[in-house]
């Protein structure tokens, strides 16, 4: 069964080779020198800061475990992280729009690394203040940098097809090759070169520090709406007004709660999904083998949006239906595969489906990411960009923290089933978007063939 896993990870990674040596003109945009550095300097920037999230995840319950916390009193600092986020996650968001999304680009920088720190101490309370740190830090680290940078792109007066391809590199690199290689530094420091499970949050904190002297020696700033007389109850009120009165906004929304509560969701369930008695499986080659697939799935989205067919809102119909398919496969094999009795071993022939389901999730997780944050750059009013943001991240939260509360009082075929519906439903809000968001398209033809009897229809 190990050669599976090897198999798995070379045939991905052929493919993505593949992908990536095969673009042609049709799969490439092409751009100005002065696009190209900005674009360079954000990747180079983004992938340091997912660099210093990547090294802190795989390790952080471990440290918990290592300092005598039990499974309860870790299940609590992980709300507390998520809980945090929701909290305070619309007040940084207001602020970054108020005083500026490079500062508040810093701000995360400065967060991060205090909760790095905090790791250093067994104590409790001091474990508990670095998770609330963790939290802004996340709703920073996912707001107020795609916010300065669809700001930044549109004052530079670049063309807005170029952003989606500032998106799926980033993500490419960021949430892929970035994810395996801190994968295998944080292996290295914590077991190669044996410098205790604090190694990986000492050298995210080193990571960065890098980025924040980037931002601040090359980065301007920007605002969303900076006006004195607006304080931060009239920016919620406001962005509460624009997802209310915009049902694009509003659908938007739903989707991106849908998707990121399954997504971290699976997080906590592909380990016993994949062990459900004890099985002996390599945790760190599976999770690089899952940034594999998702970076699979960006290059398959940069070629997406790199043409003008298919629409994004069109295809990610289709993607939606999919990962909702692949989470089912934990529930089928259960119902078709009998499942095994025996203590330990290696991984079953059941999870040897479900590993390919993953999987092909994980795929579908690389092409949400770029094409979720186009999205959002064309129907999110640049004046309250980070507060939409973060308020789309309460459903979020509220939603993981129910999950992690409850994580043993339900089967796990029945989260997977859950998990599975709210994709489904995400999929049919994406074509309900789709539908709306064609019909001033529908309306000015219509106007045209008004005009011009011979007029054509309107290309996406």
């Amino acid at each position: 069964m190990e050669l599976f896993y090897f198999m798995v990870f070379g045939a991905l990674g052929a493919v993505v080779a593949a992908l990536e040596l095969s673009k042609n003109s049709k799969d490439r945009i092409n751009t100005s020198p002065a696009f190209n550095s900005f674009k360079n300097n954000y990747l180079v920037v983004y992938s340091l800061m997912m660099a210093g999230d990547w090294l802190q995840g795989p390790y952080v319950y471990y440290l918990y475990s290592t300092y005598g916390f039990g499974k309860g009193e870790i299940g609590q600092l992980f709300i507390a992280g998520f809980g945090s986020s929701m909290l305070f996650g619309t007040i940084v968001g207001s602020l970054a729009d108020k005083q500026g999304r490079r500062r508040a680009c810093v701000t995360y920088c400065i967060t991060y690394i205090l909760s790095c720190i905090t790791k250093h101490s067994p104590q409790y309370k001091i474990l508990m203040i670095g998770r609330v740190l963790g939290g802004i830090a996340t709703s920073l680290l996912f707001s107020a940098f795609e916010s300065w940078l669809v700001a930044e792109h549109n004052k530079r007066g670049f063309e807005q097809q170029w952003l989606s391809l500032t998106f799926s590199k980033a993500i490419f690199l960021g949430n892929g090759l970035v994810a395996i290689l801190s994968g295998l530094f944080g292996n290295l420091l914590v077991d190669s070169l044996s410098l205790g499970p604090v190694a990986p949050f000492d050298a995210a904190a080193c990571f960065l520090a890098i980025g924040m002297a980037i931002i601040l020696s090359s980065w301007t700033e920007n605002f969303g709406d900076s006006s004195e007389n607006k304080d931060l109850l009239t920016q919620f009120r406001g962005a509460a007004v624009a997802i209310a009165s915009d049902e694009k906004i509003a659908l938007l929304g739903a989707i991106q709660s849908l998707f990121e509560g399954s997504m971290y969701t699976f997080v906590f369930l592909w380990t016993p999904a994949l062990s459900p008695n004890d099985e002996e499986i390599p945790h760190g080659f599976i999770f690089a083998t899952f940034m594999l697939a998702s970076m699979l799935g960006s290059s398959l989205a940069s070629r997406l949006m790199a043409r003008s067919s298919p629409r994004v809102e069109s295809y990610m119909q289709i993607v939606f239906v999919i990962s909702s398919a692949s989470l089912l496969l934990p529930i089928i094999t259960n119902l078709l595969v009998p499942p095994s009795k025996e203590k330990g071993g290696s991984i079953s022939f059941a999870g040897c489906l479900q590993l390919l389901g993953f999987c092909t999730f994980e795929a579908c997780v690389g092409i949400f990411w770029p094409s979720i944050m186009k999205m959002r750059s064309q129907y999110i009013p640049e004046e309250a960009r980070s507060t939409i943001m973060n308020f789309f991240r309460i459903p979020l939260n509220i939603f993981v923290c129910i999950v992690l509360y409850n994580v043993n009082a339900f089967p796990i075929t029945v989260m997977f089933g859950m998990c599975s519906i709210f994709l489904f439903v995400a999929s049919i809000l994406q074509r309900r978007l789709m539908a709306i968001s064609d019909k001033p398209k529908m309306e000015n033809w219509t106007a045209m063939k008004e005009r011009d009897p011979e007029a054509e229809p309107l290309n996406d």
